[in-house]
């Protein structure tokens, strides 16, 4: 793994325009960043990250079928009481998954270390699957990146047929915010996949949705919704009044209730109790266990439900290194051993390996100026060598 700096190509605005990425500079300041790629070898992704996401995928499965029929479990990941049924529900039918995310700090020298797993409700999935591979044939085709190179990206032909495979024929509502530009966008770039698997995929403003007098989720026209990929974390649905009525609801969602379980940092505890020095995990303790002692002076503090980095609180040697602020934590915190993102040059790259269904699909690279990946982190594309 190295990182490469090359010119940004002078029209990418233009093809960015004609790709319909939209979101690509936010405030001002560059998302997309194209004046560097990250280059890795073949066996390098084979077995330092795609071996790695399959087996933490397995092991997060094996976690669900354990926390579903234990009441402790679901208690100390916070998820409400009343959502408990159906999460059962879900995982007993077996619903289907969609996709979700790894990110791992990894730099070229060692194994890949799980920081989080971003099963509910991850985003830069457009960004991943098609423009940085637009940006890869592109540059082939100018001979400006080597020849023969390649990506691990099957991301899109992966996630078309998964709701191929798994949407009903009746189609897919797709749910989010229409007034957030990289939410509309992942959202958008999901509904082209499924028109693609030959599925109807109609958009669903979230404050659109309602129940009717039966119990059934339904759009602003009264009609019921059968299946609805919703960008709006469990954590938030079980919050409201109408989460209480998922269980009940005929509704089947994307992402299932029981990834609720894996959405959650309280994972990382979990998971480090059952395969304790697992070379992919890292140690990672509940806030109020003493055992946290064990990572003495040097740890990362984060909020059970947290994102983009807010509420982090990363410890160095005794002394706060970095602390980003926000409105998390009031569930909770875990612990982690400290895994500092490599350092390229002074720029920080966090790797997100992707999973779509059960298998590994794609890698994406953020690269941030500090030790914590925040909303303002930048996209930059990878290749593998030739």
């Amino acid at each position: 793994m190295r990182r490469v700096p090359v010119p940004e190509r002078p029209d990418w605005r233009q093809h960015a325009a004609r790709a319909g990425f939209t979101f690509h500079t936010f405030d001002g300041a560059p998302y997309w960043d194209e004046s560097a790629y990250y280059a890795f070898g073949l066996a390098e992704i084979e077995d330092a990250i795609e071996a790695p996401s399959a087996a933490l995928h397995d092991l997060c499965l094996a976690f669900v079928d354990r926390a579903v029929r234990d009441a402790a479990i679901l208690a100390s990941l916070r998820i409400p009481e009343h959502a408990w049924d159906a999460i059962r529900a879900s995982w007993a039918r077996r619903d289907p998954s969609l996709y979700g995310r790894f990110d791992f700090s990894y730099g070229g020298d060692g194994p890949a270390k799980l920081l989080e797993y971003n099963a509910d409700t991850p985003t830069a999935l457009y960004e991943s699957a098609v423009f940085q591979w637009l940006w890869l044939e592109d540059g082939l085709a100018r001979g400006h990146l080597p020849a023969g190179a390649d990506q691990f990206n099957t991301l899109h032909e992966a996630l078309v047929a998964r709701l191929a495979a798994v949407a009903p024929p009746e189609g897919v509502a797709f749910a989010g915010f229409p007034d957030a530009p990289e939410d509309r966008g992942t959202l958008a770039y999901l509904q082209d996949c499924a028109l693609q698997a030959g599925r109807p995929a109609p958009f669903l403003p979230v404050e659109a949705i309602g129940l009717d007098a039966d119990g059934r989720f339904v759009d602003a026209a009264g009609a019921p919704i059968g299946c609805l990929f919703k960008l709006y974390p469990w954590e938030w649905m079980f919050a409201d009044p109408f989460g209480r009525a998922v269980g009940a609801a005929a509704t089947r969602f994307l992402e299932p209730p029981w990834k609720a379980v894996l959405s959650n940092k309280g994972l990382l505890a979990h998971l480090w109790a059952m395969a304790p020095g697992h070379p992919n995990l890292l140690p990672t303790y509940f806030e109020e266990d003493p055992a946290k002692a064990a990572l003495g002076r040097s740890f990362v503090k984060k909020p059970l439900y947290g994102r983009e980095g807010a509420n982090v609180l990363i410890v160095r040697d005794g002394a706060v290194a970095a602390r980003d602020e926000g409105p998390y934590g009031g569930e909770g915190y875990v612990r982690q051993a400290l895994a500092e993102l490599p350092d390229f040059a002074g720029r920080r790259a966090l790797v997100g390996s992707w999973m779509v269904g059960d298998r590994p699909a794609g890698l994406c690279l953020r690269e941030s100026d500090g030790l914590i990946t925040t909303d303002r982190a930048r996209f930059v594309p990878h290749l593998i060598d030739p």
